[in-house]
């Protein structure tokens, strides 16, 4: 069974009921049966035509369902609508799918997490690590979202800012998770950038080329992840970072600073850096700044501190992550790599093992592990 396939025709398949009528959570029940069916199906008889395989039948559970709870008139006309067989239309439809997500009947928090469940494809689990909820919060979230947009018109699509946050979540997910789904991000991010002119989608579309230069460097041969300053940089892919830093430019010659910017900016003079010790960290403190004023983000403070721990030595790093709660995610991690530039091995170690019990995926709670078994070997000997 192609997973990759199914997760790529989800998007399309949901926006062709929901033009055809259907309302967004009946659709959205409908795909999500079809994809069950598929499933089980395919392995022993796949289609020549898998979308319209699957729109076909999304199209039947969703009338199935209609069949049971709305007028026999609308029902009929329902019906006299099914798709003739044959191939379906190759049309994109899941960047428009993503604007319709940010409906204005919704908040801006809850249409990203909408379209994450329902386009992107995370889990509700996922989402609620990227906000930073309980998985519990996260999912009476979209239970409400889906309530809210349910038997409304998809006629008037949300702004631009929402699709942004949604795109970056979803590259976000894509490049450290256990979804690949940054490439698809990257490729929508494009076609946004080519239809809308706008500093920060030009910002965002440059941090996703930086960050995604590195992808081939960050990775083991044993599946093991390698920091930043370890990784081999021959292995970066110069064109994607040469793309980033030209688009980052044009866009911040704009005068019209945003977060996916500031970001890029920061991606950038990694990207820039020889080496890990000729990384200019005085600069990126200067960014990290510009991004606390512009998102009040305590994940923005996290890295700032690191990067004053790199400017201006660890203690001072220590210092900057006093100010924040230890509530907030991988800070047992930067605790505990500053307490080792200090030369406090014992506390870093313990701090590691911390931070290996909270890690969001295996290969980040395996590289935690090893460091803090580094550490408690140097002590033993």
């Amino acid at each position: 069974m192609d997973e990759v396939l199914l997760r790529s025709l989800t998007p399309s398949v949901l926006a062709i009921l929901v033009r055809r009528g259907a309302d967004f959570a009946a659709a959205e029940d409908a795909v999500q049966d079809a994809l069950v069916e598929a499933v089980r199906v395919w392995p022993d008889d796949p289609p020549r035509d898998p979308k319209g395989w699957l729109v076909t039948v999304a199209w039947r559970r969703f009338l199935d369902a209609t069949r049971a709870d709305a007028a026999r008139r609308r029902r009929e006309d329902l019906v006299d609508e099914e798709p003739a067989a044959g191939p379906a239309p190759t049309v994109d439809d899941t960047l428009q799918l993503y604007f319709l997500c940010a409906h204005p009947s919704l908040t801006p928090s809850s249409a990203v997490a909408l379209t994450l469940r329902a386009v992107g494809g995370l889990t509700t689990r996922q989402i609620a690590q990227a906000y930073l909820v309980p998985e519990a919060t996260m999912a009476q979230r979209i239970s409400r979202a889906k309530r809210t947009v349910s038997g409304v018109r998809f006629d008037q699509p949300g702004d631009v800012a929402t699709v942004l946050r949604v795109l970056y979540l979803v590259f976000n997910e894509g490049y450290s998770g256990d979804v690949d789904l940054a490439v698809e991000a990257i490729r929508l991010t494009r076609q946004l950038a080519a239809a809308i002119d706008h500093p920060e989608v030009a910002g965002l579309l440059a941090l996703m080329l930086l960050h995604h230069a590195r992808r081939a460097a960050r990775t083991a041969p044993d599946g093991g992840l390698v920091p930043l300053a370890e990784q081999d940089r021959g292995r970066w892919d110069t064109g994607s970072i040469a793309e980033g830093v030209e688009i980052l430019q044009a866009a911040l010659a704009r005068d019209r600073l945003g977060e996916f910017q500031a970001q890029a900016a920061v991606a950038a003079l990694h990207a820039d850096a020889p080496t890990a010790e000729e990384t200019d960290w005085v600069q990126i403190v200067e960014w990290y700044d510009e991004l606390a004023r512009l998102t009040d983000s305590p994940v923005v403070r996290l890295n700032r501190a690191v990067a004053v721990g790199e400017a201006d030595g660890p203690r001072a790093g220590l210092a900057a992550l006093a100010a924040l709660d230890d509530s907030v995610p991988r800070h047992a991690a930067v605790a505990a790599y500053l307490h080792e530039r200090d030369g406090d091995v014992a506390t870093a170690a313990r701090l590691y093992a911390e931070a290996a019990g909270k890690a969001p995926n295996l290969a980040e709670r395996d590289h935690l592990t090893r460091q803090a078994a580094r550490l408690n070997a140097r002590r033993c000997r």
